[in-house]
């Protein structure tokens, strides 16, 4: 061959046998067999076998996604309109119902688990980072795991989904998001309670005393071993 396949031509070539074989062994040997490619060379793409492939395929949904938020206009929209635009650009961005299925299979193994909630961390931290959130006191850490939670329930309500253009998935988006901002709002009402309020500061403080990531390497939060 010309030239060496990466591993955005292995995972496409996977992704042929993937609604037949899952995310295996032995589609990672198939996948390599057709690019003509050795078991050493293909390691060295991805040493992980299969679950290497099925990371990246979900990276490539990020990917896409934040291509999709750069090219569209949003400007018009409130910031909860964009984060759900933003989950809805992320669904679009899913070509292969089967091979999402069969990376939440593989995902939940308990061996895998940790990397399936890392997969899901990283997609609602690239929602957050292309909107342009600048916080660093513990919202860091609640806008991520609370945008988790909502794309996790996204995903699952997709899979089972089979009207036309997603469209009952996206209003399930647009429910979910309402349901986030719905319990900001409450908690805005808390602190403005002179009866609640005492406990909504402990909460500011404790929030105020965590501090983002920043600069450093965070791809061990969370679902390293």
């Amino acid at each position: 061959m010309s030239k060496t396949p990466d591993l955005e031509r292995l995972l496409d070539a996977a992704l042929a046998h993937v609604p037949f074989d899952g995310w295996s062994d032995t589609t990672f040997r198939e996948a390599a067999r057709d690019l003509d490619l050795s078991p050493e060379a293909a390691r060295a793409l991805a040493p992980r076998g299969a679950l290497d492939l099925a990371c990246a395929y979900h990276r490539r949904g990020d990917s896409a996604m934040i291509q999709a938020m750069e090219a569209a206009d949003l400007s018009e929209m409130r910031y909860s309109e964009k984060v759900a635009q933003a989950l809805k650009f992320r669904i679009a961005a899913i070509p292969d119902r089967e091979a999402v299925r069969r990376a939440t299979t593989l995902f939940s193994l308990p061996h895998n688990a940790p990397e399936g909630a890392k997969l899901v961390w990283e997609t609602a931290d690239a929602v957050w980072r292309a909107l342009g959130d600048t916080s660093t006191d513990g919202s860091w850490y609640s806008k991520r795991a609370t945008l988790s939670a909502v794309w996790g329930s996204v995903v699952l309500y997709w899979l089972g989904d089979d009207s036309e253009d997603d469209a009952r998935t996206f209003d399930f988006i647009d429910r979910r998001i309402d349901n986030v901002m719905s319990l900001e709002k409450l908690k805005g009402q808390m602190r403005s309670n002179p009866l609640t309020r005492p406990l909504m500061n402990i909460e500011a403080a404790l929030m105020g005393k965590m501090r983002a990531p920043g600069g450093q390497d965070t791809s061990d939060l969370p679902g390293r071993w």
